[in-house]
């Protein structure tokens, strides 16, 4: 009987046991997470949690001891995640992918492997033409966090941080306006008798959005400048009730700004830099002891007496208004700010381990080829050739050629 069905498997009457799929570009997938060398940035971008997701998938994560200390992840966490914890930075950045916050130095580049990807934030304003001639050199794939797009159009980290920042600028403000820190003394609301506290949020997206209903939250007045009439009308909506707002005209944001208590810069760059919407003059007519937060300094800013300061030392004063200008104000909660990249970029990861490579991810997915700005030795991103003076090339045409 047994040589009979033999028989018949052989001329394939009866069908044999069929193998195991095998998963299309099947390979292993390394991550690599850095230790952020800047004592201002305590963030990560992948949590315990999500490397022992990613893990489970057959991603294998490498993680530079000591990397998740600041948000208050333990090397341990990592490695019973399943996560391989290394003292060699240098084997940190020769993975296929290497996830950070600060872009990475010339040094740390040099580490990479030819083209690996590196998805970092940018931070445009303090970079020169050399990073982008390195990335070049080593045919790396990078992907800025903050042109990284999603399914529906919308900027995902962008997003997330300024939720972030938005929620926080109230409570630093409130800091400053405080006695102990030597500002006018007042509550940031109002208490029954007292004239509530005057915001001025000048900017009407995410950020406006979190500051706009903590403040109000509290008990705040709040008036909003925006030169986009859909921005406010949408704004109002979101917040669900009346508020003041107002196109952006030196008359109105003059006035608006002589009786503030806090203002909030939150006018996000659209072409370049920032446009300076609050002028100098403007600033010495505030009331003595207020405080100007500039959310958007990273991108230049859009108040005229603004300069980036640091957590170490946020605040200065001009015309006696304190200034707090710190550009990454997420990095003050950085646990909770590490958590939210982390449920961005996992998904993220697992997609590009399904399609075997970043490469796949930018021909597959067009919400992911809007962040890459260098690709297989060229610059793909036109306000950057404009402004390192290097040619570019459209990204689309580099990938129509691989064919």
């Amino acid at each position: 009987m047994p040589a009979e069905i033999d028989q018949l498997t052989a001329v394939g009457l009866i069908p044999k046991e069929s193998p195991a799929k095998v998963r299309k570009n099947d390979y292993t997938l390394v991550v690599g997470l850095p230790k952020e060398r800047s004592t201002q940035e305590k963030r990560i971008v992948i949590t315990p949690e999500s490397v022992g997701l990613l893990s489970n998938n057959g991603i294998s994560v490498v993680v530079e001891a000591g990397a998740g200390l600041q948000s208050k992840f333990t090397d341990q966490d990592f490695s019973d995640a399943g996560a391989k914890v290394t003292s060699s930075k240098k084997e940190v950045f020769e993975s296929d992918v290497v996830l950070k916050i600060d872009p990475p130095t010339q040094e740390e580049l040099e580490y990479m492997n030819q083209g690996s990807c590196l998805m970092s934030a940018l931070q445009l304003e303090g970079q020169d033409q050399e990073f982008i001639q390195t990335l070049n050199r080593k045919k790396i794939t990078a992907v800025a966090f903050e042109y990284l797009e999603d399914k529906v159009g919308g900027m995902p980290v962008v997003r997330a941080m300024s939720e972030i920042a938005g929620s926080t600028v109230m409570l630093i403000a409130a800091e400053y306006l405080s006695s102990e820190n030597n500002g006018k003394g007042l509550i940031m609301g109002g208490v029954t008798g007292v004239p509530p506290t005057q915001v001025v949020i000048i900017g009407a997206g995410t950020v406006a959005e979190y500051a706009a209903r903590t403040a109000l939250g509290l008990g705040a007045n709040i008036k909003v400048f925006d030169n986009h009439i859909y921005k406010l009308r949408r704004l109002k909506q979101l917040l669900g009730q009346q508020i003041y707002t107002s196109t952006i005209d030196n008359f109105s944001l003059n006035q608006a700004l002589s009786e503030a208590d806090v203002v909030i810069g939150a006018l996000r760059a659209e072409k370049g830099r920032n446009k300076i919407v609050v002028s100098e003059e403007m600033v010495a007519n505030m009331m003595h002891g207020s405080i100007i937060i500039d959310v958007a300094i990273d991108e230049g800013g859009c108040i005229e007496t603004g300069k980036m300061t640091s957590h170490d030392e946020p605040v200065y004063q001009v015309h006696d208004i304190i200034h707090y200008c710190v550009p990454n104000i997420a990095s003050r909660v950085a646990r909770t700010a590490s958590y939210s990249l982390s449920n961005i970029f996992t998904p993220i990861i697992l997609q590009m381990a399904d399609l075997g490579g970043a490469e796949e991810m930018i021909f597959n997915y067009k919400w992911f080829l809007r962040g890459v700005y260098t690709y297989r030795g060229s610059l793909t991103n036109a306000y950057m050739g404009r402004k390192f003076g290097i040619s570019h090339k459209e990204l689309q045409l580099l990938l129509a050629a691989r064919y």
